[in-house]
């Protein structure tokens, strides 16, 4: 299962992403391990998450 996700972070800054584990993903933003934006914009919580059965869909979706 693929899940595209939208995180509000520091600033106001709303990220999205798509990943096959979003609370695992969560955590590596948090540990700056994500991606640029949400090194520079922490990310305090997750707004949205939607599932999807193929990741060529999430991705798609993300876009």
């Amino acid at each position: 299962m693929w899940n595209v996700y939208m995180l509000r972070c520091r600033g106001g800054v709303i990220y999205t992403g798509f990943t096959d584990d979003v609370e695992r993903r969560f955590k590596e933003h948090i540990q700056g391990k994500g991606g640029r934006c949400t090194r520079c914009h922490r990310p305090e919580e997750i707004l949205y998450k939607e599932s999807f059965a193929k990741k060529s869909d999430a991705k798609k979706r993300e876009i």
